[in-house]
């Protein structure tokens, strides 16, 4: 089911889409992707929205940075000094997040409008990043497939293909508050992870392409623990790169009784704790978990590679489980 959402400065109209399975309602934007917001209910059956969104088009017009719910790319995270070398060309990006790349650039995929089209139980969208866009080179068919299962998991599914080789890295940047609007802070969800490692980062948030451990550090969530305050770090996934999603994370609000758990295909998951929000939102309101491959992986050829080349495909699958305790 789809309705009209709003108009773009230059005409282009926006719709909402509404997808509803086994107590679930998700709502997805053509504009950016964006998952708007996800109704699960807490262990007394009563149901809230756990992802942060804006009620209109404008908010998110108005408010881009955040990247709400968004489905990022060509490059999710950073990219060091807005380039990278590919087969002996170096590529110039955007320095949006100065004086590295972030997300895509100036105008990255949570800023397109889509096609959408319905599928059983959900919708694929897609789009033509033509060669160019943002500085990356070649032409990409990329979609992204959102489905509800069985259960209600939430199921993304990123496919693409090129003309000349490229570098894509593609996530859900929604942030989690599993205790619903008005109940302040997220950083008293407990989060588990699967991860023995994790990247440190200079202070600009780029990786020194060391994989340290987690032991001992404030990065250890290998049992579950109160998130608190100050991380935006990629974490090393101990399943490395996988065919089919496996489940890596848990983060469970004990207020509320929800819990949400992620799977994935992907090497990594950024842990972003929202410490910079800022109105109408508060400081760490939500949390993001972010499935991914490295920051800077184009400029680390020891991180698990992002590069894709004609006749090769792109295929990249998160699942987020809702259920209670």
């Amino acid at each position: 089911m789809s309705e009209h959402f709003g108009t773009l400065s230059d005409g282009t109209p926006v719709h909402r889409w509404t997808l509803e399975r086994a107590g679930v309602r998700v709502r997805v934007l053509s504009y950016g992707g964006i998952v708007q917001s996800v109704e699960v209910p807490d262990r007394d059956g009563r149901t809230a929205n756990v992802v942060l969104g804006f009620a209109d088009l404008d908010g998110y017009l108005t408010h881009p940075e955040p990247y709400l719910g968004a489905l990022v790319g060509r490059y999710a995270n950073r990219i060091a000094h807005a380039r990278f070398p590919l087969d002996g060309v170096t590529y110039a990006l955007a320095p949006n997040n100065a004086p590295n790349s972030l997300h895509g650039g100036e105008r990255g995929f949570d800023k397109r409008v889509w096609e959408v089209e319905p599928v059983e139980h959900g919708l694929r969208l897609s789009r033509v990043s033509p060669h160019g866009e943002e500085g990356f080179p070649g032409s990409l068919e990329v979609s992204a497939t959102y489905t509800l299962d069985a259960s209600g998991a939430l199921r993304l599914v990123y496919e693409a293909v090129t003309d000349a080789p490229t570098v894509v890295n593609l996530t859900n940047h929604s942030y989690f508050n599993l205790g619903g609007p008005g109940s302040g802070e997220a950083v008293g969800h407990e989060l588990r992870l699967a991860a023995s490692r994790y990247t440190p980062v200079d202070s600009d948030l780029i990786p020194t392409g060391e994989q340290a451990a987690v032991a001992g550090t404030p990065y250890d969530f290998r049992k579950a623990r109160r998130t608190g305050y100050g991380y935006d770090h990629n974490f090393v996934l101990d399943k490395g790169v996988t065919d089919t999603p496996v489940e890596v994370a848990e983060l469970h609000d004990p207020a509320s009784g929800r819990v949400l758990t992620v799977a994935t295909t992907e090497p990594g998951l950024q842990v972003y704790t929202a410490d910079h929000l800022s109105e109408p939102f508060v400081p760490c309101e939500g949390i993001a978990l972010e499935t991914q491959h490295f920051p800077d992986s184009p400029n680390r050829p020891e991180f698990p590679s992002t590069e894709l080349r004609p006749g090769g495909a792109y295929r990249s699958e998160t699942v987020y489980g809702f259920s209670v305790r």
